[in-house]
This record gives structure tokens, sequence and C-alpha cells, in this order.
């Protein structure tokens, strides 16, 4: 464990979306969280006021864009635009999820690039660094001409996994052909092969897509199939993916996604499904109501203190990524 280095000059600071996290973060680091207040006007303008001195301070805002997502949006860059002004040395965003990154290209004609404007908009706002963590693709990064140290939660998941002792015969399955690189890169992780479910829907019919993909490619008949995605919204891919896991004879079937945003009915939709377990990150604060008894949940506040640790330590976070 890496401890962090002459830490008087350092502030850390939580905005909304997720201080649960912030706060185990904080504590891990050994530091508490600097004091700022957000505050709305009556017609739903934000105010964020820091309570404290910044002056000179190296500060670290740990806020992600999930739901309400526009909101904590405009929280984060009021915040960096309050830090900016208050004199901080430097504004090192961590952004545990990072919001809009599914639309990363023109898809269609007359589409936007969501991911992009994002990436535009901090940059603007002038923070220096952005630490975030299963990017919804990795070329985001690319949107950036600023640090982006982008972390990656398969070795979280894979140690997970090793602790389960699931047995030898797991096989890691994408849900579909787009995610192949990262089932590739968690199956290397636990050295086991990979499946690929062969879902022929486009993005759109696939939102509201009831239709148990027809074909698997790989072999999952008598294995213990881990689904896995980074991202779990509505539940219905997942769950359709495990229907035709367990259609073509898989005997047990895990999900796995590092960020739960699980809209609408999404928990009783994978609670109803095939799957034994959803295993999820606390990138995202999940309510009361969106829990059900299928999910589990692993912290990711260690990896993203050892980040923070190592960035201001300028130390290299090459070691993160070593199982």
């Amino acid at each position: 464990m890496t401890e962090i280095k002459d830490a008087k000059n350092v502030c850390l600071f939580a905005l909304n979306s997720n201080e649960p996290l912030a706060k185990s973060v904080a504590d891990k680091i050994g530091l508490p969280l600097s004091k700022a207040s957000v505050s709305h006007f009556a017609d739903g303008e934000i105010k964020v006021t820091i309570d404290e001195s910044v002056r000179g301070c190296e500060t670290y805002v740990i806020q992600s864009v999930s739901d309400p997502v526009n909101t904590n949006l405009m929280e984060l860059l009021i915040m960096v635009d309050a830090l900016r002004r208050a004199s901080a040395a430097k504004i090192n965003v961590v952004m545990p999820y990072y919001g809009y990154a599914r639309q990363d290209r023109k898809a269609r004609s007359r589409e936007p690039i969501t991911a992009k404007l994002i990436a535009n908009l901090l940059e603007m706002d002038k923070i220096d660094r952005l630490i975030t963590i299963d990017l919804h693709a990795a070329q985001v990064q690319g949107f950036f001409d600023i640090p982006v140290d982008h972390l990656q939660a398969t070795q979280l998941f894979a140690k997970y996994v090793e602790k389960r002792d699931l047995g030898d015969d797991i096989v890691v399955v994408s849900p579909d052909h787009a995610g192949v690189s990262l089932a590739r890169r968690f199956a290397e992780e636990i050295k086991a092969p990979i499946a690929i479910v062969d879902n022929r829907n486009d993005e759109v019919r696939e939102r509201s897509s009831q239709e148990v993909p027809e074909y698997v490619i790989g072999d999952v008949k008598d294995k213990v199939a881990i689904i896995v995605d980074d991202i779990v919204d509505t539940g219905v891919r997942m769950s359709l993916s495990a229907k035709a896991l367990q259609k073509f004879g898989a005997k047990k079937i895990y999900g796995v996604a590092t960020h739960a945003v699980l809209s609408g009915n999404a928990p009783q939709v994978l609670e109803d499904s095939p799957l034994e377990e959803m295993w999820v990150t606390d990138t995202i604060e999940l309510p009361a109501e969106k829990e059900f008894k299928k999910l589990h949940r692993l912290s990711v506040a260690e990896l993203l203190k050892e980040a923070i640790v190592r960035v201001h330590n300028h130390q290299s976070i090459r070691e993160l990524f070593k199982h």
C-alpha cells in the first residue's frame, strides 16, 4: 500500500453523486473531506460554496456523472469553476463513472458525440487531470489533451472470482461482439476461455427487444459462465444473454458490470433472470429501492485511493493494472 507524502496541501472534495464512496476513499488516504456546500436556488440553479481556503492546494473532486446525470454534471463544472477562482494550484477530477460516454462516435447521421462534448466542457473548465474507471470505450481518453488515468475494475472482479473458487470450468462471455475486448481482458486475468452471445439486434432495437439471441459462439455447455459488461442499465441485455447461455447448457451463470446504472425496473429484470448473482462496483451510489437479492457490490475505494496517492506522489500507476 502506498502512503501519501506531504499531505498538508491536499484537499479532497465530495459532491452529491456518491458521498459514501468519497468518504471511504478519504478514510483510506487518511485525510478528511474538505468542506463545501451545494445548494439550489428556487428555480433549480446550483450554487457551490467552498468553506475553506484552497489557495495553492492540490485538489481532488470526487463526482460520478450518474442519475440525476445533468444535475451531477453541472455540480461538477460549477465546483471546478469555484476552485479555479479560489486559486487552487491543481484541480483533479475523480469521476468513477463517466456519464454520456456511450455516445462516443457518430453511429448514424445527425447524431452528437456527447463523450467528446463532456471532455470539451471539462477542459474548458480548466481541470488538470481526470481519473476515471472503465470508460465505455477506451478511446474516449483521446478526446482529452490533459492526462487521463483510465483505471480498470478487472483485477477487482478477478480477485473476487478467485476468492469464490467457482471451479475450473469457467468461461467468460461477452454479451455482444462490441464487448469482446473487455471479455478477453477479464478472461486473461482468470485464465479462462471466452464465448460471445451472437446478439444481432442493432443498438436502437436492443433497448426494447425481448428476443433471446439464437446463437452463442464458443463452448458454454456444462460450464460456469460469467457475462462481462462495463454498464448494466436496463438489465435487458444481461438477462437475455443469461437466457441464451441457459439454452445452450451453461450450468451456472453470473453477471459482472462495473457501473450499476440500473434504470427503471432493471433490479426486477435481473432478479427474475437466470443469473445466480450480479456483481457490480460502487462507482454509482444505489438507493435502497435499487437493491435486490442477487446483487453483490465490490468497492473501488482502494483502487481510487491508490491512484490519488500515486498521482500526488508522482509515482507510476502501472502497478494498479497488475493482478
